[in-house]
């Protein structure tokens, strides 16, 4: 297990860290792009992980000079999501840091997800209620890479960030806690990187 007696706050970002959800949303973004024109590269659209939907748009309207309704896109591919059907699972590394810490230390959860797909994925899987605080990209201003979302969960908790610390399974997510002043422990293919 690893050693997290140095904080008072563990931050955990949803997708991809907590809950293995990436392989659905991937499928999701593919069918958005393809309607929309936009190429499609799994790799890149992985690196962009954490980052809100509309936000997403946005930066692909300007890598692929196009000006398509970020509202528009973000609408299709979360319908396309949720025909899927595709019950994503929890994480087992990182649930059993949460399990372990959950008695004695707050535990947030700061995701570029929307609030409610947020919400019905955590409340499936029994966490909503578990946890201190739940920041979305419906909750803020400027989604992750800016550190608005993990600040905003610190508050949340009332632990001040320096006490937190947060496992992302991004870049983007990792320079979101890096900038929120919060250390960060990653997440790659549902292992925590020592």
């Amino acid at each position: 297990m690893v050693d997290l007696s140095a904080y008072q706050g563990i931050v955990f970002d949803m997708d991809g860290t907590l809950v293995d959800s990436m392989p659905s949303h991937m499928v999701a973004w593919e069918r958005a792009c393809n309607a929309f024109g936009y190429p499609f590269d799994a790799d890149y659209m992985n690196s962009l992980g954490g980052v809100p939907t509309q936000q997403t748009v946005v930066i692909l309207n300007e890598k692929f000079g196009m000006d398509h309704d970020p509202k528009a896109v973000a609408k299709f591919k979360r319908e396309a999501w949720e025909t899927m059907d595709l019950e994503p699972v929890l994480i087992p590394s990182t649930m059993a840091v949460f399990e372990h810490y959950r008695p004695t230390l707050s535990i947030g959860i700061g995701t570029g997800a929307e609030r409610p797909h947020a919400e019905h994925l955590l409340t499936k899987h029994g966490l909503l209620a578990r946890i201190d605080s739940l920041v979305t990209a419906s909750d803020v201003t400027h989604g992750k890479p800016h550190p608005e979302t993990f600040l905003t969960v610190a508050e949340q908790m009332g632990v001040a960030p320096q006490h937190c610390v947060v496992f992302e399974d991004t870049e983007i997510g990792y320079q979101a806690a890096r900038d929120a002043g919060m250390d960060c422990i990653m997440v790659k293919q549902g292992e925590i990187q020592r």
